[in-house]
């Protein structure tokens, strides 16, 4: 079981909080799914204020808190944030996220390293919402990440892992780092398969969210990441292009 800055998680899928019907709906999707992670964001959940009731509720269902930085577009914005998110959460886990561009949501990896770095020197854990681009991947762990979070595709897409061979490339370069496919999930069969990919974790929202019955596809997700953990830890056969039998021709009748 992978660590994320020395805490293992029970269940390696990590759920959002937004754009739930209600609620309680929100809560039964915690419960039916067991996600270990909730993320939160700092605008909805502040404590004390318009958020405390639902802080309240996020609180009672026992999950790691994650805050992020969601609708940040700079450096400053993010690091206030940040900071902010430590005070009401009471965390050192910040999932970063800095937005350039506005129709794909694609983050801005050169102000993503900058923030990382002032972060981590500041003592937080940082999860960086990155691309899966290999010289990032290597200048985030340089400025002080120990995971990197890699999209599968565009936030709230549902088109599940747009670049597979990128995804494969990064799980191979960095062995030892933990892994999180983070946006772009749609279906239960895309989180089995960043997990049969040997990624440590998901993290998705919108999927779960806005399903019709949230609750269901909240456990749906958690059966298939489950499974493609399992899939991934038997060592899965390599895919052919030729057919060969699988039932041995030794014995085989032999008629003239």
């Amino acid at each position: 079981m992978r660590s994320f800055y020395g805490t293992e998680l029970a269940n390696p899928l990590m759920l959002g909080t937004a754009q739930y019907p209600s609620p309680a709906i929100l809560e039964e999707a915690f419960r039916s799914s067991r996600a270990a992670v909730a993320t939160v964001s700092l605008r909805r959940e502040g404590a004390g204020g318009e958020g405390s009731s639902f802080w309240e509720m996020i609180k009672a269902l026992g999950v790691l808190v994650l805050p992020n930085t969601a609708g940040c577009h700079t450096v400053k914005e993010a690091v206030t944030t940040a900071q902010m998110a430590r005070e009401v959460f009471g965390t050192p886990w910040i999932k970063l996220e800095l937005i350039g561009h506005t129709d794909s949501l694609q983050p801005d990896v050169f102000q993503l390293v900058e923030a990382t770095r002032i972060l981590s020197e500041d003592g937080f854990q940082v999860f960086p919402y990155t691309t899966e681009d290999l010289i990032v991947g290597e200048q985030l762990l340089k400025a002080g990440c120990e995971v990197l979070m890699p999209w599968g595709a565009p936030i709230g897409s549902g088109r599940g892992l747009n670049n597979e061979y990128a995804l494969r490339a990064m799980r191979a370069e960095f062995p030892d780092v933990p892994l999180v496919v983070d946006a772009g999930i749609g279906l239960p069969s895309h989180a089995a398969h960043a997990m049969e990919l040997g990624y440590d974790a998901v993290l998705l929202n919108t999927a779960v969210a806005r399903a019709g019955e949230p609750a269901t596809m909240a456990k749906a997700m958690a059966l298939a990441i489950e499974a493609g953990r399992l899939a991934f830890e038997a060592d899965p056969i390599e895919a052919r292009d030729m057919a060969e039998a699988s039932t041995p021709v030794i014995g085989k009748a032999f008629l003239s």
